[in-house]
């Protein structure tokens, strides 16, 4: 099982940017594909940014295509999220997750099944 924790959330504004991280122990890094999920009350967990294993291969919503760039350190064990541009909708606790390579495509949120307890952005207009 993957252990995931995230960091780097916080306050700011609109139009600001911040920089999402996740470290990930317990398990070979590059057997598995990472992804950051958003979630705001009341609504499901999306995924927002997906990396393959390899890191070849990226995947992002409408929704944030353009202003977010994921990014993986398979020799650090590491993901980020580089969020620009913020907007007021972006506020949402964040979840880093995993999935295995073996699994369903990489852009599948079926196929993560490990999670990180999420960290909190929050944009003010």
């Amino acid at each position: 099982q993957v252990q995931l924790e995230e960091s780097g959330g916080g306050l700011v504004q609109a139009g600001d940017s911040l920089r999402l991280s996740c470290a990930a122990s317990g398990v070979t890094f590059t057997y598995y594909h990472m992804g950051w999920f958003r979630q705001t009350p009341g609504k499901e967990r999306d995924l927002i940014a997906a990396i393959a294993f390899s890191g070849g291969d990226t995947y992002y919503a409408d929704s944030v295509k353009g202003r977010f760039i994921i990014s993986r350190d398979n020799a650090k064990n590491t993901v980020s999220l580089q969020m620009n541009n913020l907007k007021p909708e972006d506020t949402a606790v964040y979840y880093c997750a995993a999935a295995y390579y073996g699994g369903p495509y990489f852009a599948n949120p079926r196929g993560y099944r490990d999670w990180g307890r999420g960290t909190q952005v929050t944009v003010s207009s």
